[in-house]
């Protein structure tokens, strides 16, 4: 470890110089990027006659960091490109080439700090994001009205039993624990024609069924609205049917996913494009420690060479090209072409060896 990182108070001045204009840019984009989104959404939270500027606030705390999460690698890969360019142009890169020090060993402070970083993304994307993005969906389902159950539930699930349709808007916990906020079933005949509408703004599991209080009947044919204080519904529908029938990965952590999809093989579901969402989860965050790699050619060659602004770009293209490659390969998960493992992890280990390519080939 010494010989590959001879000099320490370079390695610190290195890191440094990598971490802040990362952390910079981050939070340049972030509030460029908040801001302009406020603009279009502030309308349609201030429209709800109840909200008012502690709703806005609520949803800028809300959408922060899926922009944070999304951007950066964005940032690192910019923040690479920027501390290369300017300790190039400054000779600094050549100084550290002249005193024997291999284009890796010149990468490799920049590598190590971001580890750092993806291993902070990952707990990041965990603990704040996945929360958030489950809150911000279901409250968003319901046009931002006062959200009825707590952070992470699922939202507007619909079941078929026989020939109703059952639509919840919240459900909270799991298995026979489970929770039904706004319980409305369609009541339909078997030629498949509305007959009534039952609505319950409660239900439980009880038996084989579904106990839902207090109910609403509303009868189609007469138009008279029946009242009781109870009723069950949806015999033979299981809890899994309603806590899984709507799993999104985004608004679950790692474990809660992986649980998720243990449940879903259980109950012989298809899990392939959860699965690719996953690994994804790993591997997001991960794509940081390439952007030095990719960002790299920006380090090397001579500054009054004219061609640091074409490194430059190269940097940017291969980092960007890494991007349209990973979304694309989770797409094709997404849509089964691909296995969960290679959809995720493929165009990570693809660049990392392009990277490698054009560094040997280059500077080693």
């Amino acid at each position: 470890m010494s010989s590959f990182f001879p000099s320490r108070t370079v390695a610190l001045y290195m890191a440094r110089l990598f971490l802040v204009r990362t952390f910079a840019i981050l939070a340049g984009l972030v509030l460029v990027l908040q801001a302009l989104d406020l603009l279009s959404e502030s309308g349609k939270i201030l429209s709800v006659a109840s909200n008012g500027d502690a709703q806005v606030w609520r949803y800028v705390s809300l959408r922060a960091p899926q922009i944070v999460a999304r951007f950066l690698p964005f940032s690192v890969l910019l923040g690479t490109i920027l501390t290369l360019i300017t300790m190039n142009q400054n000779s600094e890169i050549i100084a550290l080439k002249a005193g024997g020090l291999s284009a890796h060993q010149v990468l490799a402070p920049l590598v190590v700090a971001s580890l750092g970083v993806a291993g902070l993304s990952f707990v990041f994307n965990d603990a704040v994001v996945a929360p958030g993005t489950a809150t911000l969906n279901a409250w968003q389902k319901v046009n931002y009205q006062p959200l009825p159950l707590d952070r992470g539930d699922r939202s507007n699930v619909w079941v078929r039993a026989d020939n109703n349709l059952i639509e919840a808007d919240q459900i909270r916990g799991r298995g026979n624990a489970a929770v039904l906020g706004g319980v409305t079933v369609y009541e339909r005949s078997a030629d498949g024609s509305l007959t009534g509408l039952i609505y319950g703004r409660q239900g439980r599991r009880e038996g084989e069924g579904w106990r839902i209080a207090p109910v609403q009947r509303f009868d189609v044919a007469s138009g008279a609205v029946a009242r009781s204080p109870s009723m069950i519904v949806g015999r033979g529908v299981t809890p899994d049917q309603f806590t899984l029938a709507s799993v999104d990965a985004d608004g679950l952590s790692f474990l809660a996913l992986r649980a998720a999809i243990g449940d879903l093989k259980d109950a012989g579901r298809p899990t392939k494009a959860l699965e690719g969402a996953l690994w994804h989860k790993l591997s997001g965050p991960l794509s940081a420690v390439l952007m030095p790699l990719l960002g790299a050619v920006a380090a090397f060659g001579i500054a009054r060479s004219g061609q640091l602004f074409v490194r430059a770009v190269i940097g940017m293209a291969l980092g960007f090209t890494y991007f349209v490659a990973d979304n694309f390969a989770l797409a094709m998960g997404n849509l089964g072409a691909y296995p969960p493992f290679l959809a995720a992890w493929a165009p990570f280990l693809l660049f990392l060896l392009i990277g490698e390519a054009v560094l040997l080939r280059t500077e080693e």
